[in-house]
């Protein structure tokens, strides 16, 4: 079973307990990677964060749960794991415009969102340049930060961390700490599925730290690494490309580690950077 197919079998997975309890860790494991990289993996292939899919699915479903009938909204709440009333109502309108208890009368429009299927399409002919490397581990020092488990939120909250790490000058400290390779400052986005999921603002380094630092040691591994330039939106672009281009015909697959962005020059507006994700041959 390819990685395509795995998806499509998460898919079904979803499906199969849209009235039940979808654990984010199952996804993961169906996809044969960690829960961090399927969510990762739909957002950019689906073009909607997983959450988002999930409420929409339950959403469309409770809308024709509660067209024409006499169901309970509370009723119709509780089946979609919604303990809530007004957690449901706000869920609902937020995907329909209306109010579940309009839904009842006949002649209110409702939002159908069928499930998806993951295929493959072949876009354009840009290329991409990319190596394949394995490192030995290696040992980070900077400052971390907690990611939120629905990744989505974290797109909003890295930037202030940086920004954060440029202002009380984390960034000055910790550059006069690398000694090691990559020599560049690097965002490892540290998120296995048995550890709390952590960024990092750090550098490669064997050098001593005191109180205000923190050491993470990133595990030996096979690494596709892609290079580019530009602002911070060019290395969302180009992750979604490894996704969506290159991982389906690459010949490998995501592993279990962290990814990492190694910036050369780290100007939001104008960096020179690269990614790192974790593979393995298929």
């Amino acid at each position: 079973m390819d990685w395509i197919e795995r998806l499509n079998e998460a898919i079904r997975y979803m499906e199969e307990n849209l009235t039940g309890k979808i654990e984010y860790e199952r996804l993961g494991q169906i996809a044969c990677c960690s829960t961090y990289h399927f969510q990762r993996m739909f957002a950019y292939i689906a073009g909607i964060p997983l959450s988002e899919y999930i409420r929409k699915r339950k959403m469309s479903l409770a809308a024709v749960d509660l067209q024409g009938s006499n169901a309970k909204i509370i009723d119709v709440a509780a089946k979609y794991g919604y303990t809530s009333p007004t957690a449901f109502n706000r869920a609902f309108q937020s995907v329909h415009s209306v109010s579940p208890s309009l839904v009842k009368h006949e002649g209110i429009a409702v939002k159908a969102f069928p499930p998806i299927t993951i295929k493959i399409t072949v876009k354009g002919v840009e290329e991409m340049h990319y190596r394949i490397e394995t490192k030995k581990a290696f040992r980070i020092v900077g400052k971390s930060f907690p990611l939120n488990r629905e990744i989505e939120r974290n797109f909003l909250e890295v930037p202030q961390m940086w920004q954060g790490a440029v202002l009380d000058g984390t960034i000055d400290k910790i550059i006069s700490l690398m000694n090691h390779e990559p020599q560049g400052v690097l965002g490892v986005s540290a998120c296995g599925d048995d550890e709390e999921w952590r960024y990092y603002i750090a550098v490669s380094s064997s050098a001593e730290i005191d109180n205000t630092m923190e050491e993470y040691v990133i595990s030996s591994c096979m690494w596709a690494i892609f290079p580019g330039m530009g602002t911070g939106k060019s290395i969302q672009d180009l992750e979604k490309r490894i996704v969506t281009e290159w991982l389906p015909t690459s010949g490998y697959e995501f592993t279990y580690g962290p990814d990492i962005e190694v910036y050369f020059h780290p100007d939001p507006q104008n960096t020179v950077y690269e990614v790192w994700i974790p593979v393995k041959k298929k």
